[in-house]
Formats: structure tokens, sequence, C-alpha cells
């Protein structure tokens, strides 16, 4: 499937949500979302769950050859897979497994979440603590094991659910912090270097246009860079306006 030609727009007057909820259930927040928002479902995050149920875990869980488990300071890449990271697939299986029960017969849109390529680089760990972030090598591998990963996910909720056009979400709300060197290193004394605005949009736009379908980049960060996010293909920038200024 190639990216349509002319821009897409949701169904007029639709909502969608964010992503996460509270609540541990399931099947409840399945039905919840099939009811509350009709015209533009998305597949919940419950990260009340626990480990594993959280935006960063949920999206290590989607990564291809590359495991991770969950240490006391975060997710971290390992050299095998653990219980953190099934538990992680777990709990995204069954949450697609309710959400295709209830959204049987559904022929809109469908929205899904995942966390952004430099928001993991950010919030995974090398083996020795490190952000993958400082990492070229490594920050490179797990920017094609999520490319990878997602065009699976993708792959699967259209054979559960064929008749849905489905819309990805990246969420990054790291980016502005990836961008202007903010991030810390293992140690807090020091951050990574910044990442240029030439690689981030270059690496986020191969990310959009391998998935083949609409994407939204969601930023809840203060300055979002609105203009960056523009320019990478996506079809939308979803950014909390009770942070905004007048500037942006």
């Amino acid at each position: 499937m190639s990216m349509p030609t002319m821009p897409w727009r949701p169904p007029p007057g639709a909502a969608t949500g964010v992503g996460s909820m509270p609540g541990t259930d399931p099947a409840e927040a399945a039905a919840q979302i099939v009811d509350l928002l009709p015209d533009f479902p998305h597949l919940v995050e419950l990260p009340a769950r626990g480990p594993g149920a959280d935006m960063i875990g949920r999206t290590a869980g989607l990564l291809v050859d590359l495991p991770v488990d969950l240490q006391p300071s975060g997710w971290r890449l390992t050299d095998r897979p653990g219980l953190d990271a099934r538990r992680a697939r777990g709990y995204l299986g069954h949450d697609l497994d309710e959400l295709e029960a209830h959204l049987q017969g559904h022929t809109g849109p469908l929205k899904v979440q995942a966390t952004g390529p430099w928001t993991l680089a950010a919030a995974l760990q090398l083996p020795r603590g490190e952000p993958v972030l400082r990492d070229i090598s490594a920050r490179r591998d797990v920017i094609a094991s999520l490319t990878e990963g997602l065009r699976n996910h993708v792959a699967d909720l259209r054979r559960r659910l064929p008749s849905v056009d489905l819309v990805v979400q990246l969420d990054e709300p790291s980016l502005p912090a990836v961008l202007a060197g903010g991030i810390p290193t293992s140690s807090g004394v020091s951050t990574v270097a910044a990442v240029p605005q030439t690689k981030a949009e270059d690496v986020l736009r191969a990310l959009v246009e391998s998935l083949e379908v609409p994407v939204v980049v969601h930023c809840c960060a203060a300055a979002p860079p609105v203009d960056l996010l523009r320019r990478c293909g996506v079809v939308g920038v979803s950014i909390d306006l009770t942070l905004i200024g007048p500037a942006v």
C-alpha cells in the first residue's frame, strides 16, 4: 500500500484519544473506546498494569532481534529476551485481541501509537547503562529494529481488521531534549550531545515513509519542533496546547 496521493483527513468532527487510559482491564477499555469514540477509536495503553504496559516497555516489545529487559534504572538492551519483554508482548497481544473483538465491522479509521525513534533511543539503555542515544551504532540498530517492528505491527493489524484505515501515532515527548542536548548520561553529571535537526528529520521521514500508512507525531513537550515534524511527511502534529506559548 502506498501513501495516499491526497492529504489524509479524519472524519469531520471525529475525536480520538492520545493513548493511555486509567485502569487495568483491556476488555473494559476496548468497550469504552468503541462506545465513546466510535468514529475514530484507538488502541489504548493501560500503564497501571505495570512494567510492559508503559509507553517505553510496549514499544520495546515490538523491537525485532533486539532483546530488552527492565532494570531499576529503566529498560535496557540485553543478550536474550527476558520475562519483562515477554510480558510486554503479552499485554499488547491481549489488547489487540480485545480491540479486534470489539471492532468487528468497523470501516473507519483506527489509530495505534508507539514511542518514536528519538524518544525510544533516549529512554532505552545500553547494557552498561548509558542511553542508546549516546552510541551512534546502537542508535542505528534500534531505529532499524523499531522500523521493522512497526511494519510487522501494521501488518498484524491489517490481518486482524482488514476493513479499517490505519493511522500510526509516534510519541516523541523527548524530541526537543534530544535536539537541545538535554538527555542526561547515566551519571547525571553530563548530557548526550545534541542530535542535529537534519539527522532527526531524516530518521523520522524514513520511518514515516516505510510504514505506508498515515502517520501523526505527538509531542507533549513545552517546545515541540512543529516545523521539523511537518517536513517529515506526517499527516498531523499533535501537541499539548496547555504548554504552548504564543510564539508557537
